[in-house]
């Protein structure tokens, strides 16, 4: 069974930066796709990035060139760089994680992944 947990989130002014890191049970770094989504009250969770076991890279249009995704195989941590945060980055973040290769486009959906963390929250103020 994996587990992830989250942190890093907190409050932050718009044009601010956070760093959330995803921390895993197990070494399933070197082989699993791993992603980034968030989710707001009454909305869907949605995909923000994904990166696959050769650390290519996907993004969600809304934060391509403010967000990076990144993981340390050594350290079985996946981190996501936020910066020019905006006031509609406000959100529940979660990280998640499945065996299979990332064959789905983009960020891929929730019914991508089976391994998802508890979360963290990230407010942005204006």
């Amino acid at each position: 069974q994996v587990q992830l947990v989250e942190s890093g989130g907190g409050s932050v002014q718009a044009g601010g930066s956070l760093r959330l890191s995803c921390a895993a049970s197990s070494t399933i770094y070197t082989r699993y796709c791993m992603g980034w989504f968030r989710q707001v009250p009454g909305k869907e969770r949605e995909g923000v990035a994904a990166i696959d076991s050769d650390g290519n890279t996907n993004y969600a249009g809304s934060v391509k060139g403010r967000f990076t995704i990144s993981k340390d195989n050594a350290k079985n941590t996946l981190t996501l760089q936020m910066n020019n945060l905006k006031p509609e980055d406000t959100a529940m973040f979660y990280c998640a994680a499945d065996p299979a290769p990332c064959l789905h486009a983009g960020v891929g959906t929730i019914d991508d992944y089976n391994y998802w963390g508890q979360g963290t929250q990230v407010t942005v103020s204006s």
